[in-house]
């Protein structure tokens, strides 16, 4: 998926960054957003990367506050 372009250049673990990616996908599932809309496959990358850096480490809250952040 093109979330790893994103992710790479912050400073997270592996761990992480697996968790990351498994939101990352389930959000975009959720959404039904393909990899191919960059621009909204970016935002969800950006929202995941910035709950990620302010500590969230559980992948199902993970995914459940970007989903929160991005639903109108």
């Amino acid at each position: 998926m093109a979330v790893y372009r994103l992710f790479k250049n912050k400073a997270f673990e592996p761990e992480i960054i697996a968790t990351m990616t498994t939101a990352y996908t389930e959000v975009c599932e959720a959404l039904g957003i393909s990899d191919r809309d960059r621009l909204r496959t970016d935002a969800v990358a950006k929202k995941v990367i910035e709950f990620a850096q302010r500590g969230e480490r559980d992948p199902a809250r993970l995914r459940e506050h970007v989903l929160q952040a991005l639903r109108p």
